[in-house]
């Protein structure tokens, strides 16, 4: 792989990277600790749906987004010839 590839491996790594913990963190602490007065309003399994993602949520979204995360880099591996 050349120079070039490299890069355009990285730059796409990272921004896989970058969306995935923008989820993360707009779920985590969006949903968990800003939003949880408005979304305390909405019941989950009889919780509040604010306390709900502070406690569980955010651990849930947080593993699938690992397996979205390995997903798409056998992917790109795959794309530029990396995969094993």
């Amino acid at each position: 792989m050349d120079s070039s590839q490299r890069k355009k491996y990285w730059r796409e790594n990272l921004k896989y990277l970058s969306i995935l913990l923008f989820i993360w963190f707009i779920v985590s602490y969006g949903f968990g600790i800003l939003l949880v007065d408005q979304l305390n309003t909405i019941r989950l399994g009889g919780f509040k749906l604010g306390f709900w993602f502070a406690q569980q949520g955010s651990i849930y979204v947080f593993v699938v987004l690992i397996f979205v995360y390995v997903r798409l880099m056998n992917k790109l591996d795959k794309k530029y010839g990396v995969n094993e």
